[in-house]
Parts: C-alpha cells; structure tokens; sequence
C-alpha cells in the first residue's frame, strides 16, 4: 500500500515510517524542509514537500495515496488552541479529498484526562485540554462520508530514545529547581507507551482498522506521578517531594496542566479488535535505561 504520512520524520513518525516499510509498504512523507526531505530518502520513504497548513500540499498527497497516517501537530503550548483549528483543518481537507474512496486513514489525537478511559468513550467540554476535541469529531464524521477512518489516541508520554516531550521536560525542571517533584500525593497516573509499540499499532490500524473506530494506544495503563518522579530523582540524586496543587502551577509551569491531571486508560479493547500486543520496555524500565539522563 502507498501510504501518505504526515510528521514522518517526527519521534513518532519516522518509526511509523521504518515499521510500515518493513512490513511492505510505500511510504510518501511530508517534508517541509531539506533537511526532512534527505532524512526521508535516507529511510527509503518517498518525499512531498508540503506543511500542515499548506491545504492543497496535503490534499494533494492524500490523493497520490491508497491510505494516509496524519502524525503531524504544531505543539504551541503559548497557543495551543490555534495548533488545534490547524489541525482540525487539516483533517478535513485531506477527508475530503479521500471521501467515498474507502481508504484507510489513521488520525492522531491524545487522552484529554477526564472521562475518556476507554476507548468507546469520547471526551467532552471541560474534561481537560480541549484542544483536540474538534479534530476529534471532524475525524469520526469522515466515517459517514465513505472513509475507512479511525481514531489513534496517544498517551501522555510516548516514549524511548529520542523522546524530548513531556518527561523530558520533568526531568528538566528536576535539574533546574533541585528537586524532583509530584502533584499532591501522587496518586494521579499517566499512561505510556514506547515509540516502537505506537509505530505498530499505527500499522495494525492503517490495515485492520474499522470505519469510526477509537484506538488507545496505550501499554502502561497508568504509572504513578509519584513512581515517576522518584525515579528521576534518584537518578538525578535529587529530593523527591510533594507540590500542593496550588504549589503545582508555579512549580511545573506549562506542564502543569497535564502533570496534575490523571490521565490514565484503558487498551483492553484495542489489543482484542486489533490483536496488539506491546513489546518493548514500558516507562519506568526506559527511565531506569538511563538514555534520558545522558545529557
């Protein structure tokens, strides 16, 4: 199959794009610069120049595709409401080029908190950051259209060697305050899944995946905000310590918002329709690698 990725050279995208080559395919990644583009070619992937919000780029490369993986996000925290309508228009831009066609198309979005720790449930206004929420519903309404769309939701962290997204940056404010720190008494939990077992389950839903369906790609269900941060503080040789929720927003600044909320799940029904099984380490085992403390 000629599968259209977007973000394919991102931390996620690039072993998307390694994971669906191994298995066969041919994959077409969105390069919006030279550097992306030679990384492409040196990973055996077709390059299309193009960005997310170059509509007739992506729409373009839906079309030149018999399946499409969307990867790609702005990650703006200082607007990640603009990030969200970017992405929303995206999604429907290369949803109408792909209507009627019956082709696959796999959409990223991510666990909100609140009420969303099963698959079959969708989140709603104010159960946490709402900044996927109309990507969301713009994707489930392609299925009506005549796409094979499906749903990949991720975890907070996704991690394994690479990673520079949310626990690295607790690992950062552990160094730069001189304590490694947890929300209340750190019951709260995130889920986690390693980069590698995320690349298969986006292989497994390009392939197997129903029209409308919402997919967790989840392997740790929930570790503790406590476990984790003890973990970086013992290898940081840090104190571990308690922030107030109060204290919290000062402390964890933009993260906070994630890092205080419990953003556990579920992926019991994922494994079962899809037949995923992960593999890999899961968080506190990678953090124990120690690639995370090597800088």
């Amino acid at each position: 199959m000629r599968v259209f990725v977007t973000g394919a050279t991102g931390f996620i995208g690039s072993a998307i794009v390694q994971e669906l080559i191994g298995a066969g395919h041919e994959v077409l990644g969105l390069a919006r610069s030279d550097a992306a583009a030679q990384s492409l070619v040196a990973a055996g992937a077709r390059v299309h120049r193009g960005q997310l919000d170059d509509l007739d780029s992506l729409k373009r490369g839906a079309a030149d595709s018999e399946g499409v993986i969307h990867t790609a996000f702005i990650h703006d925290f200082s607007n990640i409401s603009a990030s969200g309508v970017t992405d929303r228009i995206a999604i429907e831009a290369m949803g109408e080029v792909l209507a009627g066609s019956n082709r696959p198309f796999v959409v990223t979005s991510g666990l909100a908190g609140g009420r969303v720790g099963t698959e079959d449930e969708l989140p709603q206004e104010g159960s946490g950051p709402s900044h996927r929420l109309a990507s969301d519903r713009a994707t489930l309404a392609l299925a009506s259209r005549g796409v094979r769309v499906s749903l990949l939701r991720l975890p907070p962290s996704v991690h394994g060697d690479g990673d520079h997204a949310f626990v690295p940056a607790l690992i950062g404010i552990a160094r730069a305050k001189g304590v490694s720190a947890y929300p209340g008494e750190g019951r709260t939990a995130w889920s986690a899944v390693h980069r590698l077992d995320a690349a298969h389950l986006y292989r497994l839903a390009l392939e197997k995946g129903q029209p409308g369906a919402v997919y967790h790609g989840i392997a740790d269900e929930g570790v503790p905000t406590r476990e984790l941060a003890e973990v970086i503080g013992r290898r940081l040789k840090v104190p571990v310590v308690s922030k107030s929720l109060e204290d919290a927003a000062g402390h964890f600044g933009w993260l906070a918002p994630f890092f205080t909320r419990d953003m556990s799940a579920s992926s019991t029904r994922t494994r079962a329709r899809l037949g995923w099984q992960p593999q890999r380490p899961g968080l506190l085992a990678d953090l124990e690698h120690g690639h995370y403390f090597d800088t």
